[in-house]
């Protein structure tokens, strides 16, 4: 019986590989950087097989869709950012096992779901950044799960209890993340280059922290209630359904675990990202 033995929202944001790769901007991000060294020690720990990650940069418009290539290997360059993110090398086992037994769950329910192993599938940053810091060592397969931006909460929610079932039918130990941000409204082109280390306006931050402050307290319930507003009204990353497929594996209302906060909640390019860790 496999099991989910990590979960996590994390940040992707690509200047944390201008803080890797890059002389003028050496340690910006750092905190990120570490925030993946204890995730990866976590899954070292844990014996992680598999990462699934919820990528809200593949950005798919129907149905859900899950990468099942058995193998990716490239090099990555961001067609949004080419300037920030660049030279990116990859190269991971996939899972079409896993895949395939979360298929099956999605399928005897009745969602509308797809594999696809064509070989000219790439990957997206939102599954690459992370994966170069924090599968460094561990060497687990990869699995990425699109995020459908004109998907619902509820619709997550189903997707994310049924991705927790294929897992339970397989034989694999993974890891899940969200990979999105928290507040999503990118600061202005014109001010964009001062607001590399900032959140594009107080209302997003303190909702941010508000968020944090009840994911601290374990009121997830509360925060279950706020998701579909917050998401709004603070530009969600892809309606931040990422985040919802990670609350929907984790039992939804029925989660009562706690988090540890692994990078401090920062301001990148007007969106609030941080690296939290949740117990499963």
């Amino acid at each position: 019986m496999g099991q989910i033995v990590q979960a996590a929202k994390i940040t992707h944001v690509p200047s944390i590989w201008m803080s890797h790769t890059m002389e003028k901007y050496k340690g910006i991000r750092q905190p990120a950087i570490d925030g993946y060294a204890k995730l990866r020690q976590d899954a070292i720990d844990r014996g992680v097989e598999t990462f699934i990650v919820f990528d809200t940069h593949w950005i798919t418009n129907q149905g859900f869709h899950l990468n099942a290539k058995p193998h990716h290997k490239g090099r990555f360059i961001s067609h949004e950012l080419p300037h920030m993110l660049a030279d990116m090398e990859f190269d991971y086992l996939g899972d079409s096992e896993l895949a395939a037994s979360i298929l099956s769950v999605l399928e005897e329910r009745g969602e509308r779901a797809m594999g696809h192993a064509q070989p000219d599938l790439g990957m997206e940053y939102g599954t690459l950044l992370p994966m170069h810091f924090i599968n460094e060592g561990v060497n687990a397969r990869v699995l990425p799960v699109a995020v459908n931006q004109f998907s619902s909460i509820e619709e997550n929610r189903r997707w994310g209890a049924a991705i927790a079932e294929g897992i339970c039918r397989s034989d694999r130990k993974v890891s899940i993340f969200a990979s999105g941000s928290l507040s999503h409204d990118f600061t202005p082109n014109e001010r964009s280059v001062d607001g590399l280390n900032s959140v594009n306006g107080e209302f997003n931050r303190q909702m941010d922290m508000r968020v944090l402050e009840l994911w601290e307290s374990g009121r997830w319930e509360e925060f279950l209630d706020l998701l579909p507003d917050y998401a709004v009204k603070c530009t969600g990353e892809c309606a931040m359904n990422d985040t919802a497929l990670l609350f929907g594996a984790l039992g939804w209302k029925d989660y009562e675990g706690e988090i540890d906060i692994y990078t401090p909640y920062f301001g990148s390019s007007g969106t609030g990202q941080a690296n939290i860790s949740f117990s499963v």
